[in-house]
């Protein structure tokens, strides 16, 4: 593993000129922020040694490098889901890669399902806080001290200063800025009605497919790293409605110009 991962940076090095310490994950239909980046160099997945291939429609497959909020910046376009037949060390292996090329900040996006009675179709959701439902753990297995301590903390595991700071610009621009915490599920089916309505129960005000595993793993890694969910579509009891994968694509490009601004701004102000 210590070795792909050093292989795979290593390409990465020998490709571009500059290696940014902010990198960015973006969701499903939330692809379209690479077009506010300049500068712009992309390296298709399938070209990068030991990476997965994403097979979600809605996930390019690219990684993309530039300026973005005048700072140079790695964006995925397009991640690995656990639902596809990957494992948790494939899906979070750029992650791992990220490490070895010095990331100090992710920037996490994705598509969820509300469940929280005050949230409408289009909102943004900050991220506070998560609950893991998935079947595995990113971290379970041999430990290694090169990547991370064995019992990593998560008391803080969307970074406080990025979400106070992510809030205040949100304010300042009359930006609605929902806060919530994600329930990551393994899909792919969407969620049943009860399943739903316990998700909730538990404490969740999304759900979706993607972000705890990576997000697990920055922390692992001393990132620091701040999470948006655009909510794509409704979980709430009297308001379930059928919903499909495109319904959740376009619901999450008319959404995310708002949150591209608020990243966009945060990365400004940070060092």
């Amino acid at each position: 593993m210590l070795e792909k991962i050093q292989e795979t940076a290593g390409f990465i090095k020998s490709r571009v000129q500059t290696i940014p310490n902010i990198a960015i994950i973006l969701g499903t239909g939330l692809g379209e922020l690479v077009h506010e980046i300049s500068d712009k160099k992309d390296i298709p997945y399938e070209n990068i040694p030991n990476f997965p291939v994403s097979t979600v429609e809605g996930h390019s497959g690219k990684l993309i490098f530039g300026k973005l909020g005048g700072k140079d910046v790695i964006a995925m376009q397009g991640r690995f889901h656990y639902y596809e037949g990957y494992t948790m060390q494939e899906v979070t292996f750029p992650i791992r890669v990220f490490q070895a090329l010095g990331i100090k900040y992710l920037f996490v996006s994705n598509a969820a399902g509300g469940m929280n009675g005050s949230f409408d179709i289009g909102d943004i959701m900050l991220i506070d806080d998560h609950i893991n439902t998935f079947p595995e753990h990113p971290l379970r297995g041999k430990n290694y001290k090169e990547l991370g301590v064995r019992f990593p903390d998560m008391s803080d595991a969307y970074n406080k200063e990025l979400r106070l700071l992510a809030m205040q610009i949100a304010k300042e621009n009359n930006i609605k800025l929902q806060h919530g915490v994600y329930v990551g599920t393994q899909g792919p089916t969407f969620e049943t009605p009860a399943e739903y309505n316990w998700f909730r129960i538990i404490g969740g005000d999304a759900v979706g497919m993607s972000t705890v595993p990576e997000v697990i793993v920055a922390n692992h890694a001393k990132m620091k790293v701040l999470a948006f969910s655009i909510i794509t579509d409704l979980g709430v009891i009297g308001k379930i409605v059928e919903v499909t994968h495109e319904d959740v694509q376009e619901a999450a490009k008319i959404a995310q110009p708002k949150m591209a601004y608020i990243m966009q701004e945060v990365i400004k102000k940070i060092n």
